[in-house]
């Protein structure tokens, strides 16, 4: 099983029926071959703005994704660290840090983004990037 990490645009564009991406990103998260390890910051990047705006179908699938993740990083204080030592080392974003680091702190070997080519995550070589875009 490969222990998968994505990030929110996945997940949003996972979502949203209609998008030229999301049927690439739902075979992605319907991937036998997957298990899925999440943190609370990416929680807090995608259930907020929709419970607020009342997107039920979209709350519901956030939370069917959040529901079947297998491995969650808890450590905090710990991830905080990485994702600084990443942003300085590499120039991630502040919110990309903490998903890689997020990622890496519970082992997982591929990080899965909707980011295009050239953006800063792909920078680092902490842990292997794919994009849902190729």
């Amino acid at each position: 099983m490969i222990r998968t990490f994505i990030d929110a645009g996945v997940l949003i564009t996972a979502a949203r029926v209609g998008d030229e991406h999301a049927e690439r990103a739902a075979a992605i998260l319907d991937d036998p071959n997957r298990v899925f390890a999440s943190s609370v910051f990416l929680k807090m990047e995608v259930l907020p703005k929709a419970i607020y705006n009342r997107q039920l179908p979209e709350v519901n699938f956030y939370e069917a994704f959040f529901d079947s993740v297998s491995f969650w990083a808890t450590d905090v204080e710990q991830i905080i660290e990485r994702a600084y030592q990443e942003s300085c080392q590499f120039g991630l974003g502040a919110m990309d840090a903490l998903h890689v680091a997020a990622a890496i702190s519970i082992g997982a070997t591929e990080f899965i983004t909707h980011e295009k080519a050239g953006r800063s995550i792909y920078r680092t070589p902490s842990i292997k990037i794919l994009s849902t875009r190729c």
